[in-house]
């Protein structure tokens, strides 16, 4: 009660005084009687506050009353990194379309969808009546091709005979045996068969269907390396680079990897303004093609800065503030705090000044203080 009659008081002669001065001095004069005011009622705020000292010491219990009660945090110095958020999508880096290596119609088709195959597996075979039956034949050939040419080595060892039926034997021989490997050839590539070790992810074929080179029959995937690619804003062309770490999360099957960044895009999208990258994911069951998730990319990281929670920095005036809980003798009181904040993730704000380690930050109650308010916590 006394503090607000003093309070009243002055402010009564300070009002009064403004308007003595102004119905009394000319304009020549504002400047020094404002400058005389201003004097004074720096006078009379120090005389204020000694009485509310003066007060306080009589009566403790009606100035705790009046303190505000905040929660404050002790700032220390931490790790921050910086990122960039954008969206991605899972992709197979062995994601193959197989075709037959030769022309023909299917004869048998092995696999189905989702079929596990490895490397090298037949998945369909063409007909191959016409080659078989060739080799057969040349077979034939070739066993009585290789009978006279041991005889005609027999005899030419004991020097019987002419060099010239011995050569002719032995070119016979090699060249019906050259005709065979080309045959034996035709015979695999008859064979369609996949690349890697993976899952029939489609089947395109069916017997009785034309095969042909380029024209795909199966599609192949492997799932024990996959890549997600994703695109980023341009405005950070410069700071994203391989190499950098990535936090890969999976909200749908609430699952987070580390990873890293195998590639950077070197063209901007006219589009979107955006550039690729890839990140090369660790193999994980969980995981397939297709799948979306959410890439943070780090591409800077402070090992000992200053934050604090975003919601506690005020915009007053164009400026940034925080209020700190600073001890005054025996009170505890708020003191504003202007700021410079370089980065905002996560909820959590950088700050490059106007802040130190071990400061107390008030972050509960922090609305509606004053700077020099009496608090406590």
């Amino acid at each position: 009660m006394k503090t607000n009659f003093y309070f009243q008081f002055f402010g009564v002669i300070i009002i009064a005084g403004l308007v003595a001065a102004c119905s009394a001095t000319s304009s020549t004069d504002k400047k020094a009687q404002l400058e005389k005011l201003k004097a004074e009622q720096t006078k009379i705020g120090g005389e204020i506050r000694k009485l509310e000292a003066a007060i306080a010491e009589e009566n403790p219990a009606a100035v705790t009353a009046k303190m505000k009660e905040v929660g404050v945090v002790e700032l220390s110095l931490r790790p921050f990194d910086h990122f960039v958020q954008t969206q991605g999508a899972v992709e197979a880096i062995d994601n193959i379309l197989v075709s037959a290596r030769t022309m023909g119609v299917i004869s048998e088709v092995m696999v189905r969808e989702g079929a596990l195959v490895v490397k090298g597996q037949t998945m369909a075979q063409i007909d191959n009546s016409l080659t078989l039956r060739g080799i057969e034949e040349l077979k034939s050939q070739l066993e009585m091709a290789n009978t006279i040419y041991q005889r005609q080595k027999n005899l030419w060892d004991q020097k019987i005979g002419t060099e010239v039926a011995f050569l002719q034997s032995k070119t016979n021989k090699e060249s019906l045996e050259r005709r065979l490997a080309t045959l034996n050839e035709q015979l695999d590539m008859s064979r369609i068969k996949s690349p890697i070790n993976g899952s029939v992810d489609e089947v395109l074929v069916k017997i009785g269907q034309n095969a042909a080179p380029g024209q795909p029959a199966f599609r192949v995937v492997s799932s024990e390396k996959l890549k997600m690619k994703a695109s980023v804003s341009e405005a950070y062309v410069t700071s994203i680079e391989k190499g950098n770490k990535v936090a890969v999360s999976f909200p749908d099957i609430n699952k987070t990897l580390e990873a890293r960044v195998t590639f950077v895009g070197k063209t901007i999208n006219q589009l979107s303004r955006t550039f690729p990258v890839e990140v090369e994911l660790p193999a994980d069951k969980d995981l397939r093609p297709n799948m979306s998730g959410v890439l943070r990319v780090i591409y800077n990281s402070a090992l000992a800065a200053i934050v604090v929670p975003v919601n506690i920095v005020q915009d007053v005036n164009g400026q940034k503030i925080v209020y700190v809980a600073e001890q005054d003798g025996s009170k505890l009181v708020a003191r504003k705090r202007v700021v410079e904040v370089v980065g905002v993730y996560d909820n959590l704000a950088e700050i490059k000044s106007g802040l130190k380690s071990g400061d107390k930050i008030i972050t509960i109650g922090f609305q509606g203080l004053n700077d020099g308010e009496l608090i406590k916590i």
